[in-house]
């Protein structure tokens, strides 16, 4: 049993932390109080059913706190998880916050011996940053996770990278076969040099930005042309070559990773002057999608709009940066514009526009209603509904 702080309480930190929890003693540290209550009283503070399960269910030995000296307290392994936006500014991630863990964990270790301490960030960072830190007790092993189904993916990786090829990268590999539930074939540990495991993290997500900018691409051009976007999308992904995950049209690519990766990428790209023209065209893409959804919206001279839901899909409650921001921010100046989102206060205003969450109210108010993905409750003003959704969350 190996003693483990993870430094944050997003849905890397917690699933990890979670996962981890079952067979070693786990310590979260984050700065939000109500958080930290509610994982100590195994209530999950995200939506994750898996998570949920796990904190009614399981043999945890996981505490929550915001105490520094106590999360610090002769680890075997701190894991950060902390966020790292990207900054237009700067054209770079935000990794104060991963810096500050690592300076903190270096900091309280009065009372036992640091070298002993690994230190693993799990948090997105640039192509080069940990080369900067010049520290080889700091290795990077990054997580290619969904919301809503984070500690799923934890449990069953499709791969695991490890920026360290020696011994300290082979105890992490063996920390983690002894977490994850065992499937045959087990995943792939791909040991590999700092720079190659940064790359792999923002290359992966780059590719899946990529193919939902090609879908979208795609269904504007059907919905242009009054085509059938759905038989075009099937009669393509019947190759196996291409296949049926993240085919169906959005209004884009949003949340935490898309939007902030490919921006990063590409200012990789741009700072070392490399030529590149698709992943420019990815970022760019996902901003005329929203533009041609606006328009498509506007056509018909509605006088309220009503946007349902600001969350990126169903079974998860994370709206930041979701696509239908992007929409609303072009859409409110033109016409009235009015949300029903349940995760926000009941009542007030959310990006200058009226917040209506008694869902029939909403219904009646709106002349067309927009949804990034249907749900059955749309179901009786369907006539009304604009959407690009075919599949579900695919």
């Amino acid at each position: 049993m190996k003693k483990i702080t993870v430094v944050g309480s997003g849905y890397v930190g917690l699933a990890n932390a979670t996962m981890l929890a079952k067979n070693n003693k786990v310590t979260i540290l984050d700065i939000d109080e109500a958080r930290v209550d509610k994982i100590n009283n195994r209530i999950s503070p995200i939506v994750d059913a898996e998570i949920s399960d796990f904190f009614t269910n399981a043999s945890l030995n996981l505490v929550a706190t915001t105490d520094k000296k106590e999360a610090y307290n002769n680890p075997d392994w701190v894991i950060i998880a902390t966020p790292t936006d990207y900054c237009a500014a700067t054209n770079s991630f935000d990794t104060s916050t991963v810096e500050s863990c690592i300076k903190d964990a270096m900091l309280n270790h009065k009372d036992w011996d640091i070298s002993d301490t690994r230190i693993v960030i799990k948090s997105t960072i640039p192509i080069g940053f940990l080369d900067s830190l010049d520290n080889n007790r700091v290795m990077f092993s990054p997580e290619f996770l969904r919301e809503g189904r984070a500690l799923r993916d934890c449990l069953r990786p499709e791969r695991i990278i490890i920026s360290n090829t020696e011994q300290p990268g082979k105890d992490w590999a063996d920390l983690m076969y002894d977490s994850i539930i065992i499937n045959y074939p087990m995943p792939k540990v791909i040991y590999c040099g700092n720079r190659e495991a940064e790359s792999i993290k923002l290359f992966s997500n780059g590719y899946l930005a990529m193919r939902v900018a090609y879908f979208n691409e795609l269904d504007t051009f059907a919905e242009f042309h009054d085509l059938n976007t759905q038989q075009i999308i099937e009669g393509v992904c019947g190759d196996k070559r291409i296949g049926n995950k993240y085919n169906n049209p959005s209004f884009g690519y949003g949340g935490y990773c898309f939007p902030k990766d490919t921006k990063q990428l590409l200012a990789n790209y741009k700072q070392n002057r490399i030529p590149n023209r698709i992943i420019g065209s990815v970022v760019h893409s996902n901003e005329i999608r929203m533009d041609w959804i606006a328009n498509q919206i506007l056509h018909n001279n509605p006088l309220v709009v009503g946007i349902h839901r600001l969350i990126m899909k169903t079974g998860s409650d994370n709206f930041r940066t979701s696509a239908i921001q992007g929409i609303i921010e072009r859409l409110s100046p033109r016409v009235k514009v009015i949300i029903y989102e349940p995760g926000l206060d009941l009542t007030g205003e959310y990006m200058d526009c009226v917040v209506e969450n008694n869902l029939s109210k909403f219904k009646k108010l709106s002349d067309v209603i927009v949804t990034n993905r249907m749900e059955k409750s749309l179901n009786d003003v369907k006539s009304k509904v604009y959407t690009r959704d075919l599949f579900g969350d695919n």
